[in-house]
């Protein structure tokens, strides 16, 4: 650990190994089996542990609680791990719990996250690359959050459910069962409301892809068709629409069921 930019407060284990221009504020712990890379900040009141890999560039804002051991009374003290990337922004009193043996034994974060105030990210889940997390929400154990999804303000997401890419939830939404790619979704069950057209304009998907999703939508939910019958004519669409194959590997994926 050869960091020199440490606040003089900070409690650094001599075992954790720290690129030389990473940032500790004051009174944050870090532990002896975690390993953070380059250009990341540490604000103050941080606690780091476990075995932590943290990647180059992140701003980890202060009172956050990152690698601790995971809440499941499964937990015997494994030396699992806990991933973070690279470019994150990880904001005030966030909880990330490393996996458990039961699953890979590891929590990862992807690359270039935005990760609000006192989100909740539990063992075993993976969360990709380019999301958005807003305040409050929660991962429960087992979560995959897909790239450039978007998750509203306390947005609660059960065990072993999967959110596909581009997907966008509203403010309060309570995530039982796997949300499909491009659909925006809101409610306690959450359930399906169009497509995120605002966020794949952003993209730069074109109006043509657009459109083409929406009448993929409409056959997933609009067209009383069974899911099977659904993913027949999804696919036959992909021929026109590449993009809807992310649908339809989604669709024959999921083992939890998609919200409908």
């Amino acid at each position: 650990m050869a960091c020199k930019n440490i606040h003089s407060t900070a409690i650094v284990d001599a075992k954790a190994e720290l690129a030389d221009d990473v940032i500790v504020g004051a009174f944050t712990t870090i532990g002896p089996n975690v390993k953070i890379d380059s250009g990341t900040t540490i604000a103050s009141h941080v606690v780091i542990n476990g075995h932590t890999t943290i990647g180059k560039h992140n701003q980890i804002f202060q009172f956050s609680s990152l690698g601790e051991a995971p809440q499941d009374k499964k937990y015997q003290g494994e030396p699992t791990q806990l991933e973070i990337g690279d470019h994150n922004t990880i904001r005030e009193f966030c909880t990330f719990n490393r996996g458990t043996v039961q699953d890979k034994g590891i929590t990862k974060i992807g690359n270039q996250n935005w990760i609000m105030a006192y989100v909740h990210i539990a063992h075993d889940c993976f969360v990709h690359n380019n999301t958005i997390l807003a305040n409050n929400s929660s991962l429960a154990g087992h979560v995959d959050i897909d790239d450039y999804a978007i998750l509203g303000g306390f947005t609660l997401v059960h065990q072993f459910c999967k959110i596909g890419q581009h997907v966008i939830t509203a403010v309060g939404s309570v995530v039982f069962k796997d949300i499909p790619p491009y659909v925006t979704a809101s409610g306690y069950n959450a359930k399906p409301h169009g497509i995120n057209a605002e966020g794949l304009k952003r993209r730069g998907f074109s109006a043509e892809s657009i459109t083409n999703i929406k009448r993929a939508y409409k056959t997933l939910y609009r067209q009383s068709l069974t899911l099977d019958e659904a993913k027949v004519v999804l696919t036959k669409q992909t021929l026109t629409t590449p993009e809807l194959s992310l649908l339809v590997e989604f669709l024959n994926q999921s083992t939890r069921g998609i919200i409908r």
